[in-house]
């Protein structure tokens, strides 16, 4: 299974990887086969380090709702490159915070990324392949599953797996939902307003066709509350987390929009009509004054939905 990863950290975030796919924050999926994840993982730490106030915000209300010094093991499902790993283990500082995800290289990253914050001897990672491996994991006291469960083909099965692990008093918090990722106003200069809105709609439908060729898919409504109830927990509160960089950007918030676009182009252009597309190839030019490259509205807004529930 794959995180960020969206992903923490998306895709947005390094989370959200593996699992024979990887979707990314930025809201594109892609074959796992067909990447490199040498290439891929730099981005997808730099995608979650842009949401790293976010979740560490998110990281901080969950030890509002579990005792810090209670936490003893954390597991992150669909850890990616290990950017939520680490403000985890920075949150609850007496756990060993451990880094599950399908992608070797990924985890090697995670490792290397615990070391040079001094969190080495409290970060661990795990390569297992979910939800096959999910009784292998060992017991937890908290279980973050940052955009991992949509790769999960039965969602209400996997929880219940997940609600197995949990220790009494354990909290499970899903990273879920939320709102599309926003980089430009909706009158950009260039062809017809509203741009993001019609690339929100041919995504939703390639989302879907995802979720209903992933392996045992089950249609199940995202009713996370009910989900996380049906698996035996108590519902423990739902909260959004917002990540707001405003213009002018970073370089390396530009260049993640313009990674972001590329994507897109080359994920689902077809979805979209003729002027959409030729809007996006002057997006994506950087001889085009009007470009990505030198934009001074671009910016970078988003919203993540934490759900959370515990056992007992």
């Amino acid at each position: 299974m794959s995180q960020h990863r969206a992903s923490h950290q998306g895709h947005d975030h390094g989370q959200d990887h593996g699992h024979g796919h990887g979707h990314h924050h930025d809201g594109t999926h892609q074959d796992s086969t067909d990447l490199d994840w040498n290439q891929i993982g730099p981005l997808l730490e730099r995608q979650a380090e842009v949401a790293s106030s976010a979740y560490a915000e998110a990281a901080a209300w969950l030890g509002t709702l579990a005792p810090v010094y209670g936490i003893r093991r954390v597991l992150d499902i669909g850890s990616g490159p290990g950017v939520v790993t680490g403000l985890l283990a920075e949150a609850f500082p007496v756990a060993e915070t451990v880094a599950v995800d399908g992608t070797p290289e990924l985890l090697v990253r995670a490792r290397d990324r615990a070391e040079s914050r001094g969190l080495g001897a409290r970060v661990s990672t795990l390569h297992a392949e979910l939800p096959e491996a999910i009784g292998t994991l060992g017991e937890a006291d908290l279980v973050w599953a940052g955009n991992s469960l949509h790769h999960i083909g039965d969602q209400r099965a996997a929880l219940a797996e997940f609600a197995g692990i949990l220790r009494p008093g354990g909290l499970i918090a899903l990273v879920e939902g939320g709102l599309p990722t926003r980089h430009l106003p909706w009158h950009i200069g260039i062809g017809r307003p509203g741009l993001e809105a019609r690339l929100d709609a041919a995504y939703a439908d390639r989302f879907a066709e995802m979720r209903a060729g992933t392996p045992g898919s089950v249609d199940e409504p995202d009713d996370w509350r009910a989900l996380l109830a049906a698996a035996g927990l108590t519902p423990a509160g739902t909260r959004t987390f917002l990540t707001d960089v405003p213009a002018p950007v970073s370089p390396v918030v530009r260049e993640l929009a313009v990674l972001h676009y590329q994507r897109v182009r080359e994920s689902f252009g077809d979805r979209i009509d003729a002027d959409d597309r030729k809007t996006l190839d002057r997006l994506l030019d950087p001889a085009d004054e009007r470009s990505l490259h030198h934009r001074t509205d671009l910016f970078h807004l988003t919203a993540r939905t934490v759900h959370t529930a515990r056992k007992g």
